[in-house]
């Protein structure tokens, strides 16, 4: 990421040579491994929904793998110019240097992955000593060099290793700590702080100083090295401070660190703002370290003013995950691909011809690509559509990627260039980047880029951008006041729950989501707050209000909670008021308390009703799959690592209806998760959903706090529990409306075997679970969960589904048949028509048959498994002969609704 000073790429050095291999191959195989890591990253971010800790994987292979390799491989080569002389043991020993960090990044990777603690402990130990060695080696570069003009600013690269070994023990210790969530929290941004500002920011300032000239092609500011002397005490302080803070638990003096902080880098780049103003920046070098200092300063105040103000330290570290994003991309990714793009000369050798032919590649559509990825980036952080943050960020995403392909194309100009001898034929047509008409334009393009993104995600989710507002007026004369409420969220309810303005007067709503999950507010006219994630606020502009208005939160589900809000127009002519005897908490021009408001009448339907297409005398269609009930044996593995991710998609839930469900990995029920008593499960919650989503593992006992916590679309985390007892248990979303979530989709089974439990013939596993239809494609009905009047009680996810795929099973095998009942509401009698139990388990005991008569009487029979909501077991019995034969619920209403279906016995 560093870059040699002197003169430019390409052109003629006096520096003493390295031993070993020539420079162009040294720059070449040292910079593979930096694109290899961003390689990793670009398919990492595309793949994320598959992968384990997506958002940390992807994270540290941009941060640990990609910058930190070119950290190290440019620190080394910038002091040797900064000092006159070569590094001790040099290329070769920068070599296994590097090799030595690439292989604990990898470690560290590796055992946070697969939950191995102990190879991700000697990951962090190689990174400490690689950083250690690499901050010896230029200490003692430093002793007897010449120490010119710029020799001192070689101590910025010895604080900033010092850094990586302090944050590689942190980043160790912090995995390694599970159980106090505020040691946590406080180790986290400890290692936040030490890793981005220490390391990372200390690297990125220093270089600067002289590469910002450099990149420009001018002269520095004869007060830079001065000012860079000074500013690296008050950053390192800054640092020191941040780190004390979350490390002795005192809040408000992160915030005290980061403007120390800050101070530093103002010292620092008030040089660079000078240089910018006689030579402008045009390339994409310097356009995007330009874009990423502005980042870099944005995100350290904001650091400081999230963590001060939080209500606790888990707190902070759910506040700071919204900077990761703006740090990791807008600040490292962009200086990172910005150093590398000034470097292509470098890296690839040749005289002034190749290094204007590799200029002109990776300057192609400079001003675009940086104009594209920072809206995208401000998009990102703001309070937009989800569906809107997924385009805008794929398509940043796609513009870095870009990087790549640029720099394969310079490859093959430089090949080109080379093979001409004339120097005259090389530069007639090659310009060092696009005509001037073409960089005016450049912005042009990078901003109808976005906007096209913007439009693709409007258009993919109308409701949550606000369009087609209906007039609020109702004809009344605007007084040209202004009414402003501040709106808060307090569980399932807004606070107030109603606001009252005058009649003619403007109101704005300031919004805040104060609550645990994703919320909206979106009003009877169309005005929209937009989806916001916890802590994030939105001010909604109703208009001129003139008549009563109602406002609910437009999440499945919330309406019906409760998260309702009533605008009562005070003075407004007859029949536009507000009915007598409304009740609720009021507010007028400011949040008062009191009541809650009365729900408000049921939104309007988005399409056909599902209850109306219900035939269950029907067959499938041909793309009819029915879910796999048979059971395979408990794995021999005592860790299972799992990954769960979130996904809503449109599912038959019987012939010919369709709805909305929401999932794990996919499908209702979720995938059976098995193993035996004392099996460890490590599982990775990835919410891919667009609504605040988590997860409640009956099969674990640990605090709920922090493992079963709502986590914001497109967050993840784990899950790790101990089994202890055996059963067949459920897990399920436990966000409120709870209900909702789970008549939805969101729940599946885990089965831990009892001890010597016998091998049987075949194993099968039904989950009972209700269906409140709602519109065809869309989600359940939240009034028919509230009232408990399911349309469909179905076992695994379809109706009647074993109609029509029997269970198979041959006259004399024995047959164990696993049952969960994960509701939400309605109990399961399972029963199978002509046959009888021998073996009857359920909730952790037998209370029939078992090894060593653990079910009393041998001669005893059961016809039912009863089951509340919640609950599970398993019977074992043997068909007498070849037929079919029916198992239902016997609770027989809830047969008729679906919860049918049919063992196929064969000779």
């Amino acid at each position: 990421m560093t870059l040699p000073v002197g003169p430019a790429p390409g052109t003629a050095s006096t520096r003493p040579a390295r031993s070993g291999l020539d420079r162009r191959t040294w720059h070449v195989r040292a910079n593979a491994v930096v694109v290899a890591w961003l390689l990793a990253a670009a398919v990492a971010a595309v793949v994320h929904r598959f992968l384990p800790e997506s958002t940390w994987l992807l994270t540290h292979l941009l941060l640990l793998g990609a910058v930190t390799s070119a950290i190290l491989v440019w620190s080394s080569h910038f002091a040797d110019t900064l000092l006159g002389r070569p590094a001790p043991g040099g290329q070769r020993f920068m070599v296994a240097r590097l090799a030595g960090h690439t292989l604990g990044a990898l470690a560290i990777v590796a055992g946070m992955i697969t939950g191995r603690d102990a190879v991700l402990t000697v990951g962090a130990a190689l990174v400490a000593l690689v950083a250690v060695v690499h901050g010896g080696v230029i200490l003692r570069q430093r002793r007897g060099a010449l120490m010119a003009r710029f020799g001192a600013l070689s101590l910025f690269y010895v604080l900033a290793v010092a850094f990586l070994a302090t944050g590689a023990v942190l980043g160790a210790l912090l995995a390694r700590t599970a159980t106090d969530a505020v040691v946590q929290a406080q180790l986290y941004l400890a290692h936040v702080a030490t890793m981005l500002l220490g390391f990372v920011g200390l690297t990125v300032l220093g270089t600067l100083v002289v590469l910002w000239p450099t990149m420009l092609r001018t002269k520095m500011v004869p007060s830079a090295p001065l000012a860079a002397g000074r500013a690296l005490g008050v950053l390192a302080g800054g640092v020191a401070v941040v780190e004390s803070a979350a490390l002795t638990g005192v809040r408000p003096l992160v915030a005290a660190g980061a403007l120390v902080y800050l101070l530093g880098v103002a010292l620092l780049v008030r040089p660079m703002v000078t240089i910018a103003r006689v030579k402008r920046p045009i390339s994409f070098a310097t356009l995007s370290a330009a874009a990423a200092v502005a980042w870099f300063a944005v995100c350290v105040a904001a650091l400081g003013v999230l963590v001060a103000t939080a209500p606790s330290w888990p707190g902070a570290v759910d506040r700071v995950g919204g900077l990761v994003a703006p740090f990791a991309a807008g600040f490292a990714a962009q200086v990172l691909l910005g150093a590398l793009s000034y470097l292509a000369p470098v890296m690839l050798g040749g005289g002034p011809a190749v290094v204007r032919a590799v200029n002109a590649e990776m300057d192609r559509a400079a001003v675009a690509r940086v104009v594209t990825v920072n809206l995208c980036l401000a998009l990102f952080v703001l309070p937009v559509p989800s569906l809107v943050r997924v385009t805008t960020s794929m398509l940043g995403l796609a513009v870095m990627v870009a990087f790549l392909v640029l720099l394969a194309r310079a490859g093959l100009a430089r090949r080109r260039a080379a093979r001409r001898r004339d120097d005259d034929v090389v530069t007639g047509g090659l310009r060092v980047g696009p005509p001037p008409v073409r960089r005016r334009l450049g912005g042009a393009w990078g901003v109808g880029a976005v906007a096209l993104a913007v439009v693709l995600g409007v258009a993919g989710d109308p409701a949550a951008a606000g369009l087609g507002a209906a007039s609020a007026s109702a004809d009344v004369a605007a007084t040209g006041e202004t009414t402003t409420v501040e709106v808060s969220v307090e569980g399932m309810r807004f606070t107030p729950s109603t606001i009252e303005v005058p009649a003619g007067n403007r109101l704005v709503i300031e919004l805040t989501n104060t609550g645990t999950d994703v919320h909206d507010l979106v009003l009877e006219t169309g005005a929209t707050s937009g989806r916001l994630s916890v802590g994030q606020r939105a001010t909604v502009d109703v208009g001129v209000v003139g008549r009563d208005l109602d406002g609910w939160c437009s999440v499945a589900g919330h309406r019906q909670m409760g998260m309702t809000l009533r605008v009562v127009a005070v003075g407004a002519p007859a029949g536009k008021t507000a009915s007598a005897g409304a009740t609720g908490d009021r507010a007028q021009g400011a949040p008062t308390t009191g009541g809650h408001a009365a729900m408000g009448p049921p939104s309007p339907p988005t399409g056909a009703p599902a209850a109306d297409l219900l035939d269950l005398q029907a067959d499938p269609g041909p793309g009819f799959r029915p879910h796999d009930a048979a059971l395979p044996p408990a794995p021999d593995a005592t860790v299972h690592r799992v990954t769960l991710t979130v996904s809503e998609v449109q599912a038959e839930v019987a012939p010919g209806v369709t709805q909305e469900r929401w999932t794990f990995n996919g499908s209702a029920p979720g995938p059976t998760l098995r193993g035996k008593v004392g099996d460890v499960f490590d599982v990775t919650l990835v919410n891919d959903g667009t609504i605040g989503h988590s997860i409640d593992f009956h099969a674990g006992a640990l605090a709920p706090d922090r493992p079963m916590r709502t986590i914001a679309p497109g967050e993840s985390l784990t899950y790790r529990f101990t089994a202890t007892h055996s059963g067949i248990w459920m897990y399920h979303c436990s966000t409120m409306p709870m209900s909702m979530h789970i008549a939805n989709g969101m729940f599946g089974a885990v089965i831990i075997d009892p001890p010597n439990l016998p091998p049987v013939d075949r194993e099968y596993v039904l989950v009972q679970s209700e269906l409140y239809l709602g519109a065809v494609g869309g989600p359940a009905d939240a009034d028919k969960i509230t009232a408990d009047t399911p349309d469909l009680v179905v076992f695994d996810g379809y109706a009647n589904q074993y109609d029509h795929a029997r269970l198979p099973a041959r006259v004399g095998e024995r047959v164990r048949v696993w049952v969960l009942d994960a509701g939400p509401n309605r109990g399961s009698a399972f029963h199978v028509v002509g046959a009888q139990f021998d073996t009857l388990y359920t909730e952790g005991a037998y209370h029939l048959g078992g090894p060593d008569g653990a079910g009393g009487d041998p001669t005893g029979g059961a016809q039912v498994l009863a089951l509340a909501a919640a609950q599970g077991g398993f019977v074992e019995l043997t068909f007498p002969e070849a037929g079919n034969y029916p198992f239902v619920s016997h609770a027989m209403v809830d047969a008729e609704r679906g919860a049918h279906g049919f063992f196929q016995v064969s000779e």
